[in-house]
């Protein structure tokens, strides 16, 4: 049990939980901001150049009870899902690219400038085809 905790406790100091939680918190006001142009924007236009409500929705009637199903309003939730999600994916491709290129310049090594003369071990100039040191000839590598 307390090994349970302890990883417990390591995972909610490493910053995922927060992270998560800054997240959830961000996609909830993004749904608003979606469903805003949606319901004000998206609807009205489709509704403009189709001739009929987005809105639409009919009645199942059978016996004594009706049941409205409202197709416009999955029509919404379709169209709202997309545009959430390629935002979504758009921020998660550019945020890869970001890292990728961060990794590559961590990975890019300078040249080296020096070399180690062989015979007295003293450090010249990596073009050298003498030592200055010792004046030995330097071997073709």
């Amino acid at each position: 049990m307390k090994k349970l905790f302890k990883e417990f406790k390591e995972f909610i100091n490493k910053g995922s939980v927060l992270d998560l939680a800054v997240g959830v918190i961000i996609g909830g006001a993004f749904s608003g901001i979606v469903n805003a142009l949606i319901d004000n924007i998206i609807n009205p236009l489709i509704a403009c150049i189709g001739g009929t409500d987005i809105g639409f929705a009919f009645e199942i009637i059978k016996g004594n009870e009706a049941t409205k199903v409202n197709l416009g309003a999955f029509i919404s939730a379709i169209i709202n899902f997309l545009i959430i999600s390629l935002v979504i994916f758009l921020i998660v491709k550019s945020a890869n690219k970001a890292k990728a290129l961060t990794a590559k310049k961590e990975e890019i090594e300078e040249a080296p400038t020096t070399k180690v003369c062989p015979f007295c071990k003293s450090e010249i100039a990596i073009d050298a085809t003498k030592c200055p040191h010792c004046t030995a000839d330097q071997p073709e590598e």
